[in-house]
């Protein structure tokens, strides 16, 4: 082989100058050519790397090979994937002109994308460039969106459709980031806060990952984090901190588990009497507990398997 060129790709993600050992020796060692200014090019020219900005094309790359043998050609944030196309395709017609190498000088961790996520919404939030729709909402304005999406959600994963519950996760994470980003003008928190306070409470409500606790099993599991929680929050009563815009069988359920804790301490909590429809409700929301059944799954897919009833009545 008369020449190399080896394709330097590196995350777009990760700060300029973030590279391999492997990638600056190369770098410092090699002329390096790219197309277009960046902030990696200015990380590599100020620890001394010679660029060369400008070759946009195949015939550029080639000409730098016969004059220096070996050549690193910095990819773009797209990894330049027509060019190295189009250079395959002329080593291949060639031989002997030069080997092609592909090194990764960084590459994306693991949520990167998640990064992308918020640059996105950064420019739909824009003061001037910006999407109006989104700017004009509040925390209010967009409650019920997240209800919705939560619920397509849990229908997607009623369904096991995998592809679903991929693409509502994704509008579940899109309400998620426009509350954050809408907090940073009006309550002076970020998507940045939200994830630290996230990542704070998972170590700390973990000690048997983060801090080698020992524990037996599930159900100690369980009871300890119910220990910190309790603790992190102090409530003065068993019911306090229940959400109270569930729908009303699943908050009867909770209602029921949270109390379920204070009998075991003793006290005698009375259910709401039978004499109301909502007491009769209530009562077969506790029988369902009793017997291991969740009452608004059940409700629901007796719903559901009415529509069924209606349909097939329907086409007869």
């Amino acid at each position: 082989m008369s020449g190399r060129v080896v394709l330097l790709v590196t995350s777009p993600r990760l700060p300029a100058g973030v590279l391999t050992a492997q990638a600056w020796d190369l770098v410092r060692a090699h002329p390096v050519l790219t197309a277009d200014e960046s902030e990696q090019v200015a990380a590599l020219r100020a620890a001394g790397a010679s660029v060369t900005v400008g070759a946009h094309d195949v015939d550029a790359l080639v000409a730098a090979i016969a004059a220096h043998g070996t050549v690193v050609w910095l990819a773009g944030p797209d990894g330049d994937e027509q060019l190295a196309r189009e250079l395959g395709l002329r080593l291949a017609r060639e031989p002997g002109l030069a080997e092609l190498e592909l090194l990764y000088g960084s590459w994306d961790p693991a949520g990167a994308r998640l990064l992308d996520v918020v640059t996105v919404m950064d420019r739909l939030m824009h003061p001037e460039a910006g999407d109006p729709w989104k700017r004009a909402q509040t925390h209010a304005t967009l409650a019920h969106f997240l209800l919705e999406e939560a619920y397509e959600l849990y229908d997607a994963i009623r369904d096991d459709d995998a592809e679903a519950v991929r693409e509502e996760l994704g509008d579940v994470l899109l309400q998620v980031v426009l509350h954050a980003r809408l907090a940073e003008e009006t309550s002076g928190f970020s998507v940045d806060d939200v994830a630290g306070d996230l990542v704070a409470k998972l170590i700390r409500r973990n000690p048997h990952v983060f801090a080698d606790a020992e524990v037996g099993g599930i159900e100690e599991i369980i009871a300890n984090w119910e220990q910190i929680k309790k603790a992190e929050k102090a409530r003065g009563s068993a019911v306090d901190g229940v959400a109270l815009s569930q729908p009303a069988l699943a908050l009867a359920a909770k209602l029921l588990q949270r109390v379920e804790r204070v009998e075991r301490a003793g006290l005698e909590v009375p259910n709401p009497g039978p004499e109301t429809l909502g007491g009769e409700l209530f009562a077969l929301v506790a029988r369902g507990r009793a017997e291991g059944l969740d009452a608004e799954d059940a409700l629901r897919t007796a719903a559901l398997d009415y529509i069924e009833a209606v349909h097939r009545a329907e086409r007869r």
